[in-house]
């Protein structure tokens, strides 16, 4: 019949294994250690360190005036707007966004230069109209003016 092996096990002492891995890290982890270092003392030099002891100490204080704040309509009222307006950028196509973005420097620094000379006349105002660009741009207000009237009048 079969003999059962004899099993023995060491016992493990997790303080002395702690002790060694310390004692190895800063050779394994040199480069990891010298970046903590320096994050450590660019947080000192900009005094966020600081600034974390100081609401460490008063968080009895801050606590409740963060709750309270929190709790205002206000607080609430901008949190749930900037989530409809999250969501409203990540609906719309990058390229799209881009274009729109482009074009408000452009606008602005034609409105500069609007206001430095006179107002334009008659047959001015008649070759702004005449203008392809003006007439896209026109397109996009109309179909965002119908986009908003639809939403405020209830009727899709």
């Amino acid at each position: 019949m079969a003999q059962p092996i004899a099993f023995t096990t060491t016992p493990r002492d997790i303080q002395q294994d702690s002790i060694r891995r310390l004692e190895r890290a800063p050779v394994e982890h040199a480069d990891a250690l010298l970046a903590g270092v320096e994050l450590l003392q660019a947080m000192h030099d900009a005094g966020v360190l600081e600034l974390a002891k100081g609401a460490l100490r008063s968080g009895d204080k801050i606590l409740p005036i963060l709750v309270d704040t929190a709790n205002s309509p206000e607080f609430i009222r901008a949190t749930r707007n900037l989530l409809i307006l999250s969501k409203v950028l990540s609906s719309i196509e990058p390229e799209l966004l881009e274009k729109f973005a482009s074009a408000i420097p452009d606008a602005l620094a034609g409105a500069a230069r609007a206001e430095e000379g006179k107002a334009p006349g008659i047959l001015g105002i008649l070759k702004i109209f005449r203008s392809e660009n003006l007439r896209h741009g026109l397109s996009v207000v109309n179909n965002l003016l119908e986009a908003w009237g639809k939403n405020f009048s209830g009727r899709k």
